[in-house]
């Protein structure tokens, strides 16, 4: 069973006033099969753990470790870690002018297999997942992201989810700007790419609608760089009616217990 472990990261950021301190101590456990949500208020950390966890060159993890199935992906590029199966859909995916859908997309499967895929089978498994994800055949030829409206940016992020099957997916606010029609298809396409491969998911959002479709296993809350408290998916509710203020208004996050749920 593949394991991404998280242990004890800080991590920092270059600012204009001076180096900023961004992550303080994170620890998380995630296990192949299992759904991660993180949740918090605006500038808590998500999105940096999000991009540290993909390799980011603008965060410094002055301290902790990030383990792949016991390998250290803090030592490995971003390419290395792609093909060691970590998969990161950008909260705003950027778009790439002159390069195609289609040939992004066999390039990124090839590299990440490590040889080509079969032509007949590949072109299958395209126009089987863009169906799915309701995109017309033609988004295969546009040159990616570009001219993209916000839903389908999101839905193009999950087809290559589906079509790269990694072992660990990162979801940074995948649920921002799609409305309701726009969040039950690209749900519903993790969900697809979950049961085809048994991935873990770490989920990173603000509110719990996208969690009625993503069924999460564990919760945890993210305060000022660390997780604040974990539970089950009752957490979010109580989080739905509570918001953040007991955590923020708190003079210091309690640290997350030693015994991490879900490891």
């Amino acid at each position: 069973m593949s394991v991404l472990e998280i242990r004890d990261l800080h991590v920092t950021v270059e600012t204009d006033q001076g180096t900023k301190p961004i992550l303080n101590g994170v620890d998380l456990t995630i296990n192949e099969g299992e759904i991660h949500a993180i949740m918090g208020p605006n500038g808590s950390g998500k999105s940096t753990l999000a991009y540290t966890i993909a390799g980011h060159p603008k965060y410094t993890v002055t301290q902790g470790s990030i383990t792949l199935d016991g390998e250290d992906v803090l030592a490995m590029t971003v390419d290395e870690r792609a093909r060691a199966g970590l998969f990161l859909a950008m909260q705003y995916p950027v778009e790439i002018p002159g390069v195609t859908n289609t040939n992004f997309l066999r390039t990124a499967k090839t590299a990440i297999d490590g040889q080509a895929p079969s032509i007949r089978t590949w072109v299958k498994d395209v126009r089987e997942s863009m169906g799915a994800l309701r995109m017309d055949s033609s988004f295969a030829e546009r040159n990616v992201n570009e001219g993209f409206s916000g839903g389908e940016k999101k839905r193009n992020e999950i087809l290559q989810l589906e079509l790269l099957k990694p072992k660990f997916a990162v979801l940074d606010e995948t649920d921002s700007g799609l409305d309701v029609d726009a969040l039950k298809i690209v749900s519903e396409g993790v969900n697809r790419a979950k049961a085809n491969t048994g991935l873990g998911i770490l989920l990173i959002t603000h509110y719990t609608r996208i969690l009625r479709y993503i069924k999460p296993d564990f919760v945890h809350v993210f305060v000022a760089g660390r997780v604040a408290e974990q539970g089950g998916p009752e957490l979010a509710d109580r989080l739905e009616e509570e918001g953040y203020d007991r955590y923020v208004d708190a003079p210091e996050p309690a640290a997350a217990s030693a015994a991490e749920v879900g490891s």
